[in-house]
């Protein structure tokens, strides 16, 4: 008895992570980087920064540009998928019906900066990257309100973040977001949205947890505590941990 008694407690030791064993481990995120437009010159240096950031949670991260992963079986060995800097027409029709699967499936989807800059003329990612972009001013320092600071992209934050970043302006945004920070264009020059600016937020989106930013435009983004912390923030919803 002492000893099954020393078994379960070692077991229960590694299944809540005493051990230093994450439940994040058994979790794996493909970041996806295509364009077929305008390509930030932070891509490369991004990628680098999340997938180290992820792998210091424990979560494994897998980057490709090939839209052909997503008619393979691999997909589904992703337990959500981050678009970072997509831009332009990404999909063609058949990629498009295995994406819409793999969503419908119960899988995550997280979108940074111009994840809204892609796929334009596809109604149903809009429905699911809530915004479409639509125009932006020069880079530059702006405050942003944070409206929700109970969630896992926003709990490290005050109620004021001051952060220099490329602003983008939204079209097409969609009704039901859950808006988690909101952009003061007082703040800043060249803002078109007015008084209600959403500038990152989260929904369930037909079965589907996605979180989505529009900052990381600029190398030195990824260099900030705060934005770090954001974005795996982000991931951590979109994961459920």
């Amino acid at each position: 008895m002492k000893k099954y008694a020393v078994f379960i407690v070692l077991l229960m030791i590694t299944l809540f992570g005493l051990s230093g064993i994450s439940y994040a481990a058994s979790k794996k995120v493909l970041i996806f980087t295509k364009t077929a437009g305008f390509r930030h010159d932070n891509i490369e240096k991004g990628v680098e920064v999340l997938k180290k950031l992820y792998a210091e949670i424990g979560i494994q991260s897998v980057h490709s540009e090939d839209a052909n992963l997503f008619l393979s079986d691999s997909l589904a060995t992703f337990d959500a998928v981050l678009f970072f800097s997509t831009t332009g027409t990404i999909f063609n029709e058949e990629q498009k019906v295995a994406f819409q699967k793999y969503i419908r499936s119960g899988k995550g989807f997280m979108g940074i900066h111009a994840a809204t800059d892609t796929e334009h003329d596809w109604p149903w990612y809009n429905q699911l990257v809530g915004a479409y972009f639509l125009s932006h001013p020069k880079v530059q320092e702006a405050k942003l309100q944070v409206l929700n600071r109970k969630h896992p992209a926003t709990e490290h934050l005050n109620k004021i973040w001051l952060h220099k970043d490329e602003w983008y302006d939204f079209k097409d945004v969609q009704s039901g977001l859950n808006v988690l920070m909101n952009l003061d264009e007082k703040s800043y020059e060249g803002g078109k949205m007015g008084e209600v600016h959403p500038i990152a937020w989260f929904q369930e989106f037909e079965g589907a947890r996605m979180f989505y930013t529009g900052l990381g435009h600029t190398k030195e983004s990824f260099d900030s505590i705060a934005f770090q912390k954001h974005v795996v923030g982000g991931i951590r919803y979109v994961l459920g941990l």
